[in-house]
């Protein structure tokens, strides 16, 4: 193995943890607090989560096994198993990406009628469509064999066996990635877009009608005014930053991969196999990221990863002393308690 494969070794291992270790702490979450299984979106995320939980301990292992092996690591019928569940989930979890976008354009576009237009049962619909929807092509392509180990990626994926069905693989393969990559893409542009619409827009009433106070408040400190200027500008800045990070980092994960599946239906045209694999790695990494993008950076989400260790802590203190806070609340007032 050269330096280079050691490099995307450790790159791929390091996105298999990072992956795992956070799509599991969401799930834990979800399982943790019954106000995250309350709010609709929670759907959306679990379901992305599962996505990407599967796809890390059922896929990445085989590529990262291809990768130091340089061979097929699997059985043909287990390694075009893993190729119909990776092509099953990452799909899946495009789509759940979309849905999320469209909760929250309906939940910013129509706040006051969120409530009515987007249930636990409408969630749930969309799930169901999705599944459905990215479950068609691994169909297809088990049906015409195209489903195998692909030196180029190191991984089982869509695989085209026999050159004289170039055209029909190549016609599956943009379909496939035009209903999923370009539609999804498609849906969190537009519907991300109004939705930075409106942020901004409810920034520039916010930031009149504080400019407005500022001038009525003509004693006040000249360090307060910097410290208001300084917040509107900030809040400005937060809404385009967290659409970008939606947008950009769907674009930068997945459309290189997108891009070179594409290409290589060229005839002409021969994929240099480290490319192939850094190509198949970001897509990976979208599933390390997800977690902190959608979920674990968000406020709500950190408290309840703080109850969780703080539960643990406690378990770990007192591990056979059965320790009760609630008891030992009252075990402090009868000592404290005045005779």
């Amino acid at each position: 193995m050269d330096l280079a494969e050691a490099l995307l070794a450790l790159l791929l291992g390091s996105v298999l943890v990072v992956s795992l270790l956070s799509n599991l702490l969401v799930l834990l979450c979800f399982l943790s607090s019954s106000e995250l299984r309350q709010q609709v979106p929670g759907l959306f995320l679990v379901n992305l989560s599962l996505c990407n939980l599967l796809l890390t301990l059922l896929n990445m292992p085989f590529t990262l096994l291809g990768l130091l092996w340089r061979q097929q690591p699997v059985g043909d019928c287990a390694c075009q198993a893993a190729g119909f569940l990776e092509t099953l989930l990452a799909s899946n979890a495009m789509l759940s990406m979309a849905a999320l976008s469209l909760d929250k354009w309906v939940a910013v576009v129509f706040p006051l009628s969120y409530a009515s237009k987007v249930r636990g049962r409408d969630a749930a619909l969309l799930l169901a469509y999705a599944w459905l929807h990215s479950l068609a092509f691994p169909l297809a392509a088990l049906a015409c064999s195209w489903l195998g180990y692909s030196g180029t990626y190191a991984s089982c994926t869509l695989h085209l066996r026999a050159e004289a069905e170039r055209r029909r693989f190549a016609a599956f393969t943009v379909a496939f990635h035009a209903a999923s990559f370009a539609l999804s893409l498609v849906v969190l542009c537009f519907t991300y877009l109004k939705v930075l619409r409106v942020a901004r827009f409810h920034c520039r009433r916010i930031d009149v009608i504080t400019m407005q106070t500022l001038v009525l408040l003509v004693d006040i400190h000249p360090s307060v005014r910097q410290r208001c200027l300084n917040e509107q500008k900030r809040r400005r800045q937060r809404a385009t930053k967290k659409i970008s990070i939606f947008i950009g980092s769907f674009i930068l994960c997945f459309a290189p991969y997108v891009i070179t599946r594409l290409v290589e239906l060229l005839p002409f045209i021969t994929i240099n196999s480290y490319w192939g694999v850094i190509s198949k790695c970001l897509t990976y990494s979208k599933a390390a990221l997800d977690p902190f993008v959608y979920s674990l950076l968000r406020q709500q989400y950190k408290k309840v990863v703080i109850n969780i260790v703080n539960r643990l802590l406690r378990r770990d203190l007192y591990p056979s002393s059965g320790y009760n806070s609630s008891l030992d609340t009252e075990n402090d007032y009868c000592l404290h308690r005045p005779n």
